[in-house]
């Protein structure tokens, strides 16, 4: 094997990307970009698969290299460029503008957003360190270094990015009470209020964390991204809300549905 891999089978995909087994034998293999492999979603899935705005990739190509598509502000021609958590996907051609953000099943989303709200996005910081000839630097989440950010900001806490100028607007510390976004683990997608940190040394801190029904859950520090100030969420939230419901209430939200749908 000569270099890394150029093909993905439909069965390696990701499970979230929802691709059917028997369409094809491959899947599109994502490019190297800001975000991993397992936690992206390629522009060709989002505009064939989600938004059913092309039948194929021939057609996904063609309206790619019209430059059409902008992601985060920047022209994207690449079908199967790796979009991620927060990123903003805007079509100026029809004047639609999306946020990638889970659902509570821990699936990438069609949500769209106003035009202001595409004016920025949210990036977990990663890292802070000093760089050549003593200049403080922050990494966020989607592969940004940003240089001389707030002295007060540090790892795990979020910070707002214009994505016009690339610079640092404002930013939320990681700490009690803040509202977060579970990124990663079983509860991927739910939106809480941060309750409780454990700091486990040598082992992963673990983070408690309170939904709006009043449910706590627990998951590792690396899996939460706060998204806004005590409980108000600086990002529009999908229509979920990140709550998520028991087996038994998803039947019965189900059942209301269908004698609603019947009695119309």
């Amino acid at each position: 094997a000569r270099g890394p891999k150029k093909h993905m089978k439909r069965l390696n995909a990701p499970k979230h990307w929802m691709l059917d087994k028997l369409t094809g034998t491959y899947a599109p293999k994502p490019s190297s970009g800001p975000h991993k492999q397992r936690e992206c979603l390629p522009l060709i899935i989002f505009l064939r698969n989600r938004l059913k705005y092309a039948l194929n990739g021939r057609e996904v190509r063609s309206i790619l290299m019209q430059r059409l598509i902008k992601v985060d502000g920047k022209v994207r021609t690449d079908s199967t460029f790796p979009t991620g958590f927060l990123d903003v996907i805007s079509i100026e051609k029809t004047d639609e503008h999306f946020r990638l953000i889970y659902d509570i099943k821990g699936r990438f989303t069609v949500h769209r957003i106003n035009e202001e709200e595409a004016k920025f996005k949210l990036g977990k910081v990663r890292r802070v360190q000093l760089g050549q000839g003593g200049i403080p630097f922050a990494v966020t989440h989607d592969g940004r270094t940003i240089r001389y950010p707030d002295p007060l900001v540090k790892v795990n806490d979020s910070v707002k990015i214009d994505l016009e100028s690339g610079k640092i607007v404002d930013f939320v510390k990681f700490e009690v009470g803040n509202v977060a976004m579970v990124t990663g683990g079983r509860n991927m997608g739910r939106v809480g209020i941060i309750t409780h940190r454990e700091r486990h040394h040598g082992g992963f801190d673990i983070v408690h964390v309170k939904d709006a029904k009043e449910r706590s859950f627990a998951t590792r520090l690396t899996n939460v991204f706060v998204i806004g100030d005590h409980n108000k969420p600086w990002i529009s939230l999908p229509k979920d809300k990140g709550i998520k419901l028991t087996i038994a209430e998803e039947r019965d939200s189900r059942r209301e549905k269908a004698a609603a749908a019947a009695s119309a």
